[in-house]
């Protein structure tokens, strides 16, 4: 972790991770952090950014959930999104589950600052969907909250693993007919775009940044039977997560170089214990559990750490 420097004004950011079912070892982490505050996550930190399935997870968090209410919701949705067999019906898992539980709402309904990331398909840029617009890099005076579309659908874009998932379609307000798949492919560990935004959010300096970046940690691979999975999609599951794995790892050297004078802790350990081998697409209960007791165990490594960092008494 970067040595604190003495500052009477701090600004804590939240980043987590995509990867999706192994977004229960973030949850892991998070159920101690919450603890360790003892207050929701939404009051201790004014601006929370997350991809794919820590989209889901940060916009929960942001809207107020307690972290064991969103695990709740994982653990009677993910199985279910992650068993389906085509990407039809894994985007209307996703979906179904996105309306349910957003429903119509729109980022006006957040508790605090937010970054969804998604990537735009057609321009092969990120777009993160933001409520504040502070947090805007040009075209404040045309800024419009989640480009005026609602939680589910930028939720649902930011976790949209193409091509496991479908693309997703949307028009804004404005009538732009947009293209948008997993933020992963552009930023799987979003902590490089937190900073960012954290550095224009009411002028914050690079002391006044506390960061907690939180990952989905790294495993063993799962063995498939041949008869429930084939080869070429066992060898696309294997590209997808080794692309996001690269992707993770390269913001967070970037990150280092960077802002390696900003304040940070980042939780996202390697586990070699064969009955911990998962992949993004884990729907087995047992095994998620596994991993949600690996993200406290994480945490538990680093509490002196973040009770600092957060300045928790």
């Amino acid at each position: 972790m970067t040595e604190i420097p003495d500052s009477a004004a701090t600004f804590r950011i939240l980043s987590l991770d995509g990867g999706g079912a192994k977004g229960f070892y973030t949850l892991g982490v998070l159920r101690e952090i919450e603890a360790m505050a003892g207050k929701r996550l939404c009051d201790v930190f004014p601006l929370i950014f997350g991809t794919s399935t820590g989209s889901i997870i940060a916009t929960l968090l942001a809207l107020g959930y307690s972290v064991d209410t969103i695990h709740s919701l994982y653990r009677d949705n993910v199985p279910t999104i992650m068993k389906a067999r085509t990407k039809g019906g894994k985007t209307k898992a996703l979906r179904d589950l996105a309306g349910s539980v957003f429903g119509d709402q729109k980022f006006d309904a957040l508790k605090t600052g937010i970054g969804i990331v998604a990537t735009n398909w057609e321009t092969e840029r990120p777009m993160i969907f933001k409520a504040d617009p502070a947090q805007a890099h040009g075209r404040q005076a045309s800024f419009e909250p989640g480009f005026g579309c609602t939680l589910a659908d930028a939720v649902e874009a930011s976790c949209s693993a193409y091509p496991f998932f479908e693309k997703k379609r949307l028009t804004n307000p404005k009538g732009d007919k947009l293209l948008l798949i997993d933020g992963g492919y552009c930023a799987n560990n979003p902590t490089l775009y937190a900073i960012a935004d954290g550095l224009k959010v009411k002028g914050q300096a690079r002391s006044a940044l506390r960061v907690v970046s939180v990952g989905v940690g790294q495993y063993p691979q799962p063995s498939r039977s041949a008869l429930g999975w084939a080869l070429g999609q066992l060898v696309s599951v294997q590209l997808l997560q080794k692309t996001l794995e690269v992707n993770t790892a390269s913001m967070e050297q970037l990150r280092q170089i960077l802002f390696g004078d900003v304040a940070t802790v980042r939780i996202s350990d390697t586990f070699e214990r064969p009955d911990l081998a998962t992949d993004m697409f884990e729907h087995d209960l047992d095994k998620l559990s596994l991993l949600r007791r690996s993200g406290a165990e994480s945490f538990a490594k680093r509490e002196a750490e973040l009770r600092s960092l957060l300045e928790l008494n």
